[in-house]
């Protein structure tokens, strides 16, 4: 089976969290990477006071089950520092492994919804996805990662790492340069 999974960090070392991430299921026996994509600079949804996500999609190799494939990335996410608050689920996290896709399988348990049931509303996702497998077809909507990136109405802010001013404050304002 091939698992697209979404990586993301808003919290302390985003790019150290992601990097452990597919550090984890790179030295997994049961994962074999198959693509990643670049990191990106991503607004965060609906939260306009919380720090920039740094994302990245990957795709693997498995011949785990869902439920497995769902608990390692429990597992990945627990080992990295990622504490869940069930009254705040936007809450900033060092760590969000999110499965988006298994093959083509439609799934909906208690535990987990296949495909992610609001991947084809975010650019976060869709932009990365662009390089992993851009024809990949969204299972239930029948559309590519291509068209549905095209299609969106109203796409958060997305970036190649590196490319956006940084939320630090470290740039000068017109004001501010030296005469």
């Amino acid at each position: 089976m091939i698992v697209y999974f979404a990586l993301g960090s808003n919290e302390g070392d985003r790019i150290g969290y992601i990097q452990q991430a597919l550090q984890s299921l790179r030295f997994n026996k049961n994962m074999t990477i198959l693509s990643c994509s670049s990191f990106y600079e991503t607004e965060p949804l609906g939260m306009p006071e919380q720090r920039w996500f740094v994302n990245a999609t990957v795709a693997v190799h498995t011949d785990l089950n869902p439920d497995e494939v769902l608990e390692l990335t429990q597992e990945i996410e627990s080992m990295l520092g990622r504490e869940r608050d069930p009254n705040n689920q936007n809450a900033p996290r060092t760590i969000d492994v999110d499965i988006l896709m298994i093959d083509d399988m439609v799934l909906e348990s208690e535990k987990l919804t296949l495909p992610h049931p609001r991947m084809h509303e975010r650019a976060c996702v869709l932009v990365p996805m662009l390089e992993v497998n851009p024809r990949l077809k969204h299972p239930l909507l029948g559309k590519s990662m291509e068209t549905l990136h095209r299609d969106l109405e109203r796409p958060e802010l997305v970036f190649l790492y590196g490319t956006l001013p940084r939320d630090d404050d470290t740039l000068l304002q017109d004001l501010e340069f030296p005469e």
